[in-house]
């Protein structure tokens, strides 16, 4: 199903960028139909109506089919937990405790010092 509406949607953006460099652009001759004399099959308002209301159907199919693909591409992403799985649901997160730290051992105390012996 959504291969199927990702191939209409590429066609719908080939066909609205062809039909978008078909226009006449406002500031001189930049579009493939904009320059030259009237020489061409449509005149000035008909093709400007015609141009316009196509680019205006193409851009609200591209606008739904990008929403349908974005809808099914989050419904078939399966949900992903970091949190190990439990019997009934999701298990709260066991950290393994560390051992209780030793009691302090109470430094050596150093010997007395031995007085010195006379010869």
């Amino acid at each position: 199903m959504s291969t199927v509406i990702l191939l209409i949607h590429v066609m719908i953006a080939v066909a609205l960028v062809g039909v978008v460099l078909l226009q006449r652009s406002e500031g001189g001759a930049l579009g493939i139909g904009g320059g030259g004399g009237g020489g061409g099959f449509m005149t000035g308002r008909s093709a400007g109506n015609a141009l316009t209301k196509t680019t205006a159907i193409l851009a609200a199919c591209f606008f739904v089919t990008s929403l349908a693909l974005s809808i099914l591409a989050s419904q078939q992403r399966a949900p992903s937990t970091i949190l190990p799985a439990g019997e009934g649901g999701l298990a709260p997160l066991q950290i393994p405790s560390a051992p209780a730290p030793a009691a302090p051992t109470a430094p050596p105390v150093p010997a007395a010092p031995q007085a010195p012996q006379s010869e």
